[in-house]
């Protein structure tokens, strides 16, 4: 037996060292694909770390290179520590799933009584509420000044699209309302209670529950996003009120500990976070999410039989296998963790430029490894898929541009259109007249400020000063009988524009320039 374990070592090395030389031409060949400064990828397969390492560097045009302990911002990858905030609470009865949540926080209200008395804490994990894609996400993103308590106030303008628990869509918001929740019941800070009863249980010293956290000596990885042809390094977001749906910062050092602990049903080396009743509990389908009937032919072989969504995580299968995943995507960085829970098998990937086609790319290629199925360049097929969305996206606004009537005039002096529009739920928004050209600001959002371009007729184009964005919208007035401007409306540009710039869901209406602002 000795001679034969000997005669197997070297093989077993062969093996390990040739998946290395997989990974690391897998690694330089997506960076160069999908133009991505930096990756970190890590897996871990029945408590033992396979793979911990980084490619690329953390911010271009500097040397310094990206490793497994590299801080990402992993965005809604934070929604999985939200809930499993709530499994702790709810494994120490402090809560229940079912609890009411106006019986928690009795301001809580939506914009139909009957949601806002029937809404259950579970409700606002898994993204059935009624809210239309992203709705009330220009309150928390980009940057917002608006505060929790503000926000909370003012969910219950944010329109319903649906009826309640009917259809999956997903949104940011009601994490936000989750967080307080727990603060509510704990005593403790959102941040602090992630402190406190996960990241210091399970020893992951270098994460940071926000930006603001971020220590001058943390190994940061920066985002980048693309303006035009290359790329730009942004701010990492700090998303106040909205952390709980996405503000954490973590490594895939440190992710793994998080990865063998939901693969473990919460258990660790020093105990339990939460009991296997929770993992059941969060892994369970609350909401079955559409699969779409145009699936990439690229992409055909990883087609789901079923998606669900439980409470923080995507549930879905491939070739047979449960996968429970979800991914993450802020201002010019995104992730993805993917777990196997019949093989004890986690898979992660950080980006930190706005392309979820890397991560997807690098982790099928792993679980196809990992899983045994057949080998395929995934890299080219989502080069493939990305290519011809982008150019969908760019000929849609060609069509828009191309049937526009260049010859029309607005109804009135541009300095007309100036003045202060309030939405219910967001706020102020402010339009000003300078030199025959009009600017836009959002009040509670730094970024949002630019120039609207004339486009046709009543139209315009707002043009934000932050390209990065990639979020121009449209803007159009209407006016009363009298002349007079009755409301404003506003939507994307682009199809390609991230739902969380939730434009379409403003209803503008113009205000007294004497009028308090809010």
């Amino acid at each position: 037996m000795l001679s034969l374990r000997l005669l197997a070592l070297p093989f077993a090395l062969a093996i390990a060292s040739n998946a290395q030389n997989n990974l690391d031409n897998l690694g330089a060949r997506t960076l160069k694909e999908f133009n991505v400064p930096g990756i970190a990828v890590g897996v871990i397969e029945d408590g033992r770390v396979l793979v911990e390492k980084g490619y690329g560097v953390r911010k271009i045009g500097e040397s310094a290179p990206v490793t497994e302990h590299s801080l990402f911002q992993i965005a809604s990858n934070t929604k999985a520590f939200t809930a499993a905030s709530l499994a702790i609470l709810a494994d120490q009865k402090k809560i229940s799933w079912d609890d009411r949540v106006i019986d928690v926080l009795p301001s809580f209200q939506m914009s139909d009584a009957y949601v806002s008395r029937e809404m259950r804490i579970r409700d606002l994990l898994c993204h059935r509420s009624g809210l239309s894609l992203g709705a009330g996400d220009l309150m928390v993103f980009p940057d917002s000044t608006l505060s929790a308590p503000v926000f909370l106030q003012h969910l219950r303008y944010v329109p319903l699209s649906t009826s309640f628990r009917s259809r999956y869509a997903y949104d940011n918001v009601l994490y936000t309302v989750a967080g307080q929740v727990i603060e509510k019941v704990s005593g403790l800070s959102w941040q602090d209670f992630i402190q406190q009863k996960i990241f210091d249980p399970l020893g992951m010293t270098e994460s940071r529950p926000r930006a603001e956290e971020l220590k001058p000596t943390d190994e940061i990885a920066f985002p980048h996003a693309r303006n035009g042809s290359k790329l730009e390094v942004l701010a990492p977001d700090r998303l106040g009120s909205g952390a709980p749906a996405g503000a954490i910062n973590s490594s895939v050092h440190d992710i793994l500990k998080w990865v063998n602990t939901q693969l473990n049903q919460g258990a660790y080396a020093g105990g339990r976070l939460f009991s296997a009743e929770q993992s059941k509990e969060m892994w369970t389908p609350h909401i079955f999410v559409p699969i779409s009937d145009k699936y990439p032919p690229e992409l055909a072989s990883q087609k789901p039989n079923f998606q669900a969504y439980g409470l923080g995580w995507f549930l879905t299968e491939y070739h047979g296998e449960r996968i429970i995943f979800h991914t993450g995507g802020l201002g010019g960085m995104v992730t993805r963790v993917t777990l196997v829970p019949s093989k004890k098998l986690g898979i992660v990937v950080f980006t930190n430029q706005e392309a979820g086609a890397a991560f997807n790319a690098i982790t099928y290629s792993l679980l196809d490894q990992y899983l045994g199925n057949p080998p395929h360049d995934w890299v080219a097929a989502y080069s493939t898929v990305t290519k011809r969305h982008e150019a969908e996206g760019h000929e849609a606004v060609e069509k828009a541009v191309a049937k526009r009537n260049a010859n029309s005039k607005p109804s009135l002096p541009l300095e007309k259109f100036a003045g202060r529009y309030r939405d219910a739920w967001y706020g102020d928004i402010l339009i000003t007249h300078n030199n025959g050209q009009l600017a836009i600001q959002f009040t509670h959002s730094p970024h949002l400020t630019g120039t609207l371009e004339h486009f046709q007729y009543d139209t315009f184009i707002a043009r934000w000063r932050d390209r990065s964005m990639d979020a121009d919208a449209y803007v159009t007035f209407a006016l009363n009988p009298d002349g007079s401007i009755r409301e404003v409306k506003m939507q994307p540009v682009s199809p390609l524009t991230d739902f969380s710039f939730d434009f379409q869901d403003l209803d503008l209406k113009p205000v007294a320039s004497d009028a308090k602002p809010w």
